[in-house]
C-alpha cells in the first residue's frame, strides 16, 4: 500500500453504480458493445467526484478551484508573476474571465497588479506573500485528500493509472 493513505482495500471488486446503469444497455442493445462506455462513464463520474472534493477542500480556504488554478500558475512561476494574457491562455479563460478572477483575488490581497516594464499599457500579476501562503496550504490539503482518495490503490496501480491517463489525455489534447 502507498504510505500515508487513510484506508486500505481488500481487493474485492463489487459492482458499482455504472455497472448497474449500463447492464440494462447490454441487454437492450448488445450490438452497441458498450465496453468503452464502461470506461468513459467512470471517468466522467470520477471527474465529478474530484471536482466536488476539490471544491470542499479549497472552500476551507475561501477559494474555489478556478482561483486555486490562477494562484497555482503564479506560484510555480519562477518570479511568481505573469501577464493576464499568458494566465488566460494557460487556464483556458477568456480575457473577461481572467480579469474577474484577478479582480476577486486582488480584492482579497492574494495578488497585485504591477506595471509591465516591457509594455507601458500592460500589467503583470504578482502573487503576494499572503497569496503564496494560502495557495501552498490549499494545495497541501488537496494533496492529502488525493492520497486518501487513491488509498484503494497500491503504488504500482497509482503509477499504472497515471500512465494510462497521461496517454489518454495527451491524445485528447493533441486533437484540440
Amino acid at each position: 500500500m502507498c504510505q500515508g493513505y487513510e484506508f486500505g482495500y481488500d481487493g474485492a471488486m463489487d459492482d458499482d453504480l455504472t455497472d448497474r446503469l449500463l447492464s440494462g444497455w447490454d441487454q437492450a442493445r448488445p450490438d452497441l458493445e458498450i465496453g468503452t462506455f464502461q470506461v468513459t462513464a467512470r471517468l466522467s463520474r470520477v471527474g465529478a467526484h474530484l471536482a466536488r472534493r476539490q471544491e470542499e477542500v479549497f472552500g476551507r480556504f475561501g477559494l474555489n478551484r478556478g482561483e486555486v488554478g490562477l494562484l497555482s500558475a503564479l506560484r510555480i512561476s519562477p518570479t511568481h508573476q505573469d501577464s493576464p494574457t499568458r494566465l488566460a491562455r494557460g487556464l483556458m479563460l477568456s480575457s473577461a474571465g481572467i480579469t474577474s478572477r484577478i479582480d476577486r483575488l486582488e480584492r482579497r490581497g492574494l495578488v497585485r497588479r504591477l506595471p509591465d516594464p516591457n509594455d507601458r499599457r500592460g500589467v503583470i500579476i504578482e502573487l503576494t506573500d499572503e497569496g503564496l501562503a494560502i495557495v501552498d496550504s490549499a494545495v497541501s490539503a488537496n494533496t492529502a485528500s488525493d492520497r486518501q482518495l487513491l488509498g484503494r490503490l497500491d503504488a504500482a496501480e497509482v503509477t499504472q493509472l497515471e500512465q494510462i491517463l497521461r496517454k489518454l489525455l495527451s491524445g485528447l489534447e493533441l486533437s484540440d
